[in-house]
């Protein structure tokens, strides 16, 4: 496996293409709402949990007012130990999201007859059927063959007609698309 050591011993394995294609093109993004667990080692008085407040932006022990919104959890991190450097000698910080909500960009909202209409936050392969789980399916009054999504493609929207009645009442998996960030699924009401 090829690794190499920073100057405080750490591996980065940036280099390891095993590394790379497991991680895929989709890097969670830091959103309003998060909940964030910032480790500092060897300083547990540093160490806390805060949430992204609605401006986007966190509060911490000798760190405030920090833009969070719209990084990963690897750049605050480095940007937390940047400032925290000026206090303590090689401060080492992890960011964990631990309740992921994320912007509006990183979710799959989901709008109409579904039993529970709402936003998910996107994870990495989600499909159809794992978004019809999430809110529970559709409701009796449902016309779910004549869902769509709705998609931001490059500043234009498409719409993608989905089949969520075969899907979640017939079993046919065909009808399980991929989902990405952004997406929103309208599910109409039947006209009976």
């Amino acid at each position: 496996m090829a690794a190499c050591e920073t100057s405080r011993g750490i591996r980065d394995n940036s280099s390891d293409t095993s590394t790379q294609s497991k991680a895929g093109a989709f890097d969670y993004q830091i959103g309003p709402g998060d909940q964030l667990q910032i480790f500092v080692w060897r300083n547990p008085d540093l160490t806390n949990t805060v949430p992204v407040r609605p401006d986007g932006r966190i509060s911490s022990p000798l760190v405030e007012d920090l833009m969070a919104s719209g990084k990963t959890p690897t750049q605050l991190a480095r940007e937390i130990e940047e400032i925290l450097a000026q206090y303590i000698r090689e401060p080492l910080v992890t960011v964990t999201v631990v309740s992921f909500v994320g912007g509006f960009d990183q979710q799959i909202r989901v709008i109409g007859e579904a039993t529970t209409p709402r936003a998910l936050p996107y994870r990495t392969n989600m499909t159809l059927l794992d978004v019809m789980i999430e809110v529970g399916g559709v409701t009796e009054f449902a016309g779910g063959n004549k869902s769509t999504i709705v998609r931001d493609s490059q500043g234009s929207q498409t719409q993608i007609g989905v089949r969520i009645d075969d899907l979640i009442k017939k079993g046919d998996i065909s009808a399980n698309i991929p989902m990405q960030p952004g997406d929103i699924v309208i599910i109409p009401e039947s006209l009976f």
